[in-house]
């Protein structure tokens, strides 16, 4: 009898599961953007919550909360109810901004369900337009003839600009000063009049300046050229394959989401991202669509980049806050 009634909750799990996801949705989703408008995570959320919008017939709105290196938006997801109705777009600082505090406000993995990768976007290595070094090798016989000389720019500890500098400098094999800043403008700013010496952003965010020739780009730090960029070269051609960034971007719940339905939003996200127009779209900002993504392909994704960056925090010697 005991046997009958397990067996009897376990297919009603099963069945209320099922309907969960066949209902869902049934009001609108919330996509948290840990990060200001106009960031790689805050367009890419943008650009699949309008398809997403129309295919569900409910509203998947983007909601932005900067602050404390995405830090914010990421705790702020954590406490969410696992109801299927909350994410957030996250990046590499999702991870590494987690492992610079004494007292993380989450754990990057254990705190989240993993829905889907939706893109990697790969940064540009660029310096300013009067620095003596016209290719990368150039640039890594410059730093290393005198590291205390020179400096780069990011958008503050833990950053994807951070985390991809520390990662050029340890290809690079020197120590250069970490220079962070508050906004874009401002680290635009001080490279493009020599106060900076390099930087190394998304292909978004660095895009504009280089088209426009304020900074001059040495390489693209991906192992192939980048479709929206296609004369820099690669940071594999340039003979620096350790000095890889691409940034990957995805959706996480909070922990506790129910599998059925982050197995249909990565379904639905896929179809959304092998669009047309929303690869071609990505295109133009130098994303590339994670097409072969879901729940598991994405957790596998995030354990490894777990254990890179802790290595990278240990190794640069950065120091928790």
């Amino acid at each position: 009898m005991k046997r009958l009634q397990v067996l009897a909750a376990v297919l009603m799990t099963a069945i209320s599961g099922a309907t969960l996801a066949q209902n869902f949705p049934q009001r609108p989703i919330r996509i948290i953007v840990p990060l200001p408008p106009g960031s790689a995570s805050d367009f890419l959320a943008r650009t699949i919550s309008i398809p997403l919008t129309e295919a569900y017939g409910q509203q998947v709105v983007v909601d932005n909360r900067p602050g404390a290196g995405g830090l914010i938006g990421s705790t702020l997801l954590s406490k969410s109810t696992p109801d299927g109705y909350s994410y957030a777009m996250v990046a590499p600082p999702h991870t590494v901004g987690a492992l610079l505090q004494k007292n993380p406000p989450y754990h990057p993995l254990r705190d989240f369900t993993p829905v889907t990768e939706v893109a990697s976007i790969p940064n540009i290595l660029a310096v300013y337009p009067a620095l003596p070094a016209r290719n990368v090798k150039e640039l890594v016989a410059l730093l290393r003839s005198d590291p205390s000389k020179y400096n780069y720019a990011s958008l503050g500890v833990g950053t994807l600009a951070h985390i991809a500098g520390e990662i050029f400098n340890q290809a690079a094999g020197v120590r250069t000063t970490h220079v962070p800043f508050k906004v874009v403008p401002d680290a635009f700013g001080e490279t493009i009049s020599g106060r900076v010496h390099y930087l190394v952003f998304t292909v978004p965010t660095l895009g504009v300046a280089v088209r426009d020739g304020r900074l001059r780009p040495l390489a693209v730090t991906s192992a192939k050229r980048n479709p929206a960029f296609p004369n820099i070269p690669s940071i594999v051609e340039e003979g620096l394959p350790a000095a890889q960034s691409d940034g990957w971007f995805g959706l996480l719940g909070p922990a506790g989401v129910p599998p059925r339905i982050t197995a249909q939003l990565a379904a639905d996200i896929r179809k959304v991202v092998v669009q047309p127009r929303i690869r071609e779209a990505f295109e133009r900002q130098g994303a590339e669509a994670a097409v072969e993504s879901g729940p598991e392909a994405y957790a596998k994704l995030m354990r490894s980049e777990y254990e890179r960056y802790v290595k990278l925090v240990r190794d640069v010697g950065l120091t928790p806050q």
